[in-house]
């Protein structure tokens, strides 16, 4: 909010009762600035603030004038349609006709600051009133108190809060207490909300299971989920017991940990209690099966919720929508969506892109299209998600055109490109050998403002290692590092794949022995790339030794890495010097992948007397 707004109000405020005029001479001119500042969702409301304006100047020229209550009850109005700075300038207004004011009008003004992020203007519209005889209650504390965890001031409630307390500034009531605890919650302070909780215990201002409630959600949150069951356990202690609200949370944090045997007690101790299940209890048991792929169990949740006359909602479809599309079941899915509609529903727009970005990651991209176009059909207007979904899909088909044109679509259509939908056309140019193109878009993207992010910088980085162009990627290497960026396992992975491609082994030993001074530890897939290298190279017994220290590191090599190696040592014809790496790959209980079963299946046109080799191909060869 502009310091210009606050200061008219504080005038307005320290003004007498007569009819002084403030800095605007012509509320039509403040009216119409106003509104061309309304965002679209709330352009609707533009009528009624019309209403509203005309009925305060009608209620101002009556005489007497209207009680201080009436003009209240109109500003809150405005500000119930979010406008808060449209309320601020009406007051404005109200006080050069010389409206009444009392501490209500002071709270609806700082409640106005407050959600305009200026805090600081509503403690400065607070001292106006205190010097002028105002006393302040328990809603103005309780409205300052939100506003500094609006702003971000996490310190600053907590202080206000404590001052509250000690000092006596007023009498904390519910909304108080919860108003702290739940900010300090939400700003990620779960620890200090619950200490303040177990503080006010030992006072006269006993939490009630509201602010319980939301202590135990916020260390579910955090995966302190048995310490939000300790703290359920105290609460009953002290004899407040706890609401569905409560035990969601709690069947939550499990299902987030797969701890499904006590969501399974909790679930019972809620029946036992007689404490009903709701909706959200049911998508939560919906939406966790489905995340761990159990999607029968989610569909057996749903029946149980028809027989016990719940109706599932948008978000029990788009969890199963989901579910099917993560085990690549699109007709299940498809047919979920479509169910919606006889649910006495409608689709969301999140509904829209789950099913859309299921069909591009299972590569129906024609499938996504099609959805993707019915949405204008059905009220909606596809989102960014949405594009990005289908530019994704088409640039992975290898349809990258078609992706261009979307991708040019996006700005017709009201939409601005995210970072997202550059990172996917860039990727989509570059893997179709259209360098210059993507380059071209790189540079478009800086010139828009649109920053790049790590993944961009990746992209481009992996497209210069693929086409040999070593030296200029550890030049951009550092491009990107001057501009912030700091590179990541994923970075130098890439590089180390760039040395490896180009014979640059040694350099690339050398760049994997740097991690830990970069502040990274080596992966699996780093390991794994130097040493398939070293194998294809024939340097069998330096692979070994990095085998070695890549177990003593605490990497275990996986079924990737075994593949690699072999691979490696097939292409120059030592079966043999393999024999050693299937046999571990073996004990490991992995299996040849399909490019390592061909070459070995080859070999037996040539071996195919020598026992050993042909009983170990059976070990790790499937179905031979």
């Amino acid at each position: 909010m502009r310091a210009s707004e606050i200061s008219l109000v504080c005038r307005a405020i320290t003004a007498n009762s007569s009819h002084e005029r403030g800095i605007f001479t012509s509320s039509l001119s403040f009216s119409c600035h106003k509104f061309s500042t309304v965002s679209r969702a709330d352009s609707i409301c533009i009528n009624e603030l019309d209403d509203t304006f005309f009925l305060i100047r009608k209620m101002m020229r009556v005489r007497p004038q209207p009680s201080v209550f009436e003009l209240n009850k109109q500003l809150q109005v405005i500000v119930k349609m979010k406008q808060y700075s449209v309320a601020l300038k009406l007051f404005d207004e109200m006080r050069q006709w010389g409206a009444p004011v009392n501490v209500y009008t002071m709270n609806i003004l700082i409640n106005c600051c407050c959600h305009l992020r200026g805090v600081d203007f509503g403690f400065a519209i607070f001292g106006s009133f205190l010097k002028h005889g105002y006393e302040p209650n328990v809603t103005t504390f309780n409205t300052l108190l939100k506003g500094l965890f609006l702003d971000g001031n996490v310190a600053g409630a907590e202080k206000l809060f404590k001052k509250i307390l000690t000092l006596k500034l007023c009498e904390p009531d519910d909304v108080t207490i919860l108003t702290a605890i739940d900010g300090l919650c939400k700003a990620g302070h779960v620890h200090t909300a619950r200490d303040l909780l177990l503080l006010l215990e030992k006072t006269i201002y006993k939490p009630d299971v509201i602010a319980y409630s939301a202590v135990i959600n916020g260390l579910c949150k955090t995966g302190m989920v048995d310490n939000a069951l300790e703290l359920k356990s105290r609460m009953i202690d002290k004899g407040i017991s706890p609401t569905v609200v409560t035990y969601n949370s709690m069947i939550q944090g499990l299902c987030d940990f797969g701890r499904w045997k006590e969501v399974k007690d909790l679930l019972n101790e809620m029946v036992n209690h007689k404490i009903c299940l709701t909706v959200v209890t049911f998508n939560i048991l919906v939406d966790s099966f489905c995340k761990e792929g159990n999607v029968n169990e989610a569909e057996d949740v749903l029946k149980i919720m028809k027989r016990q006359n719940i109706s599932p909602d948008i978000l029990t479809y788009n969890a199963l929508i989901d579910g099917y599309c993560l085990q690549g079941k699109m007709d299940k899915a498809k047919e979920v969506f479509d169910s919606i509609t006889g649910n006495g529903l409608k689709p969301s727009i999140i509904s829209y892109n789950s099913v859309i970005n299921g069909y591009c990651k299972n590569g129906k991209v024609d499938k996504a299209k099609e959805v993707f176009d019915s949405m204008t059909g059905n009220g909606l207007k596809p989102s960014i998600i949405s594009y990005n979904s289908v530019i994704n899909g088409y640039c992975k088909n290898g349809k990258v055109d078609e992706a261009w044109r979307l991708f040019l679509e996006v700005s017709s259509k009201g939409l601005e490109h995210t970072i997202t939908t550059y990172n996917i056309m860039i990727h989509g140019l570059l893997s179709e050998g259209r360098i210059n193109d993507g380059w071209k878009l790189f540079n478009d993207m800086e010139t828009r403002k649109v920053h790049p992010n790590l993944r961009t910088y990746n992209i481009l980085l992996e497209c210069l290692c693929k086409t040999h162009q070593i030296s200029e990627a550890f030049s951009f290497l550092q491009t990107m590092e001057d501009k912030g960026a700091s590179p990541d396992i994923i970075t130098y992975r890439i590089l180390i794949n760039g040395l490896c491609r180009d014979g640059k082994l040694e350099d690339a030993k050398h760049l994997l022995n740097e991690f830990p001074s970069k502040g990274l530890q080596p992966d699996c897939q780093a390991y794994t790339i130097v040493v398939g290298s070293l194998c294809h190279k024939g340097f069998v017994d330096e692979a070994n030794d990095l085998l070695v220290k890549m177990e003593r590191s605490g990497c275990a090599p996986n079924s990737v890495t075994y593949n690699n190696i072999i691979q490696g040592l097939l292409k120059r014809k030592e079966v043999y010097k393999a024999m050693p790496f299937l046999e571990e790959m073996y004990k490991r209980g992995f299996s040849a992948d399909a490019a390592t079963s061909s070459m070995l299946i080859n070999l037996l046109q040539i071996y195919n007397k020598d026992v050993v080799l042909l009983e170990m191909l059976k070990k790790v060869v499937p179905k031979i």
